[in-house]
């Protein structure tokens, strides 16, 4: 799979700043935060494509109220979404300022209009969040313009996930992305199931990944070491700005850790290899080996208080100790001899 002009069958990882909400109605905040992500490390930015009326409908009977112990709870849905979304107005211009960056940008629809005016905008990936799996028919469609889907599962059971992949297939879309996600606000570690990364790719035959809503740099360098080649996180400028997802989001420095901590995991996987390093070869100087520790007259009955295995690593290889006890020395030895014979 390629985003852009990033392929994801790289050894490094696809490290995308989640924009959502965080520019708190500012155009120029969200054009802040777009340069802060490309001085933290991300790859990308990530954007959401909706408008209150395009996701839900204005009511306020009690399906619509928002509850179950979330940060947003007693507000509606349509109050929620009027105040997170980005205007369609804006993209053109986040997507130029990305651009200019060097940074990747793409967005998550959130219903057929918006996948529109997205290719429009020559996107080079979807994105569908974790409440939208089930939106079978907006999938579908998405999947259908050709481009990589990036599936967050923070809902999925096993028949969301698999139908969800079905509707891509059908289509012909076979460049998907499955991303673990834990739809709490922010989740707890305990909750992150990272095994989920390695099942995924083994499992489904997908680029398996992490949207991450936990707080801190743990979860995503674990899930790199599980095999994750996505990791997206939520951004912001500043915490204290406000808005609906500042309190599980990352600042510049708290991503920039996070993105140099995913990295340097990166770089300690490694592969599976026995051979010695040329560290490590020289390091053998400080192993085990046999020396004489007493003086042996040539003929003499070799024991252990002749020979022993001890530092440095010069001498003979430890595994021929038990060969040469009991026996006589083949020639005289003095000690700090290396018993090497």
């Amino acid at each position: 799979m390629t985003i852009g002009n990033i392929s994801l069958n790289d050894k490094s990882v696809f490290i995308v700043a989640e924009l959502s909400a965080n520019h708190n109605g500012s155009l120029e905040v969200a054009l802040e935060t777009i340069k802060a992500a490309k001085r933290a490390g991300a790859d990308a930015i990530k954007l959401q494509t909706y408008t209150a009326d395009t996701i839900t409908i204005d009511c306020d009977k009690p399906d619509f109220i928002v509850k179950g112990g979330t940060i947003w709870d007693g507000k509606t849905l349509y109050e929620l979404y009027q105040e997170a979304y980005t205007p369609w107005e804006w993209h053109e211009a986040l997507f130029q300022a990305a651009a200019e960056e060097e940074l990747i940008c793409f967005s998550s629809p959130f219903d057929k209009t918006a996948v529109d005016f997205l290719e429009g905008l020559n996107t080079p990936a979807y994105k569908i969040a974790s409440f939208e799996i089930t939106d079978i028919p907006l999938i579908e469609y998405a999947a259908s313009k050709g481009k990589p889907i990036i599936l967050s599962t923070g809902i999925a059971t096993m028949e969301d996930i698999e139908l969800a992949l079905d509707a891509c297939r059908r289509v012909g879309n076979n460049d998907i992305a499955l991303l673990k996600c834990t739809s709490s606000y922010p989740a707890p570690v305990e909750e992150a199931n990272m095994a989920m990364v390695k099942d995924f790719a083994e499992r489904f035959g997908v680029v398996p990944g992490l949207s991450d809503h936990t707080i801190g740099s743990t979860v995503p360098v674990v899930a790199t070491c599980f095999g994750a080649k996505i990791i997206e996180k939520h951004f912001i400028l500043d915490r204290s700005i406000g808005g609906p997802d500042a309190s599980f989001s990352m600042n510049e420095e708290e991503f920039t850790q996070m993105v140099k901590a995913v990295r340097e995991a990166e770089q300690a996987i490694g592969k599976v290899d026995y051979t010695p390093t040329e560290k490590q070869i020289k390091g053998r100087a400080f192993s085990r080996s046999l020396y004489v520790v007493k003086d042996i007259k040539k003929g003499e009955v070799i024991t252990e208080e002749h020979v022993r295995s001890i530092r440095p690593g010069y001498g003979g290889h430890p595994k021929e100790l038990n060969n040469w006890l009991g026996k006589e020395a083949p020639k005289a030895f003095v000690k700090g001899d290396r018993f090497d014979v």
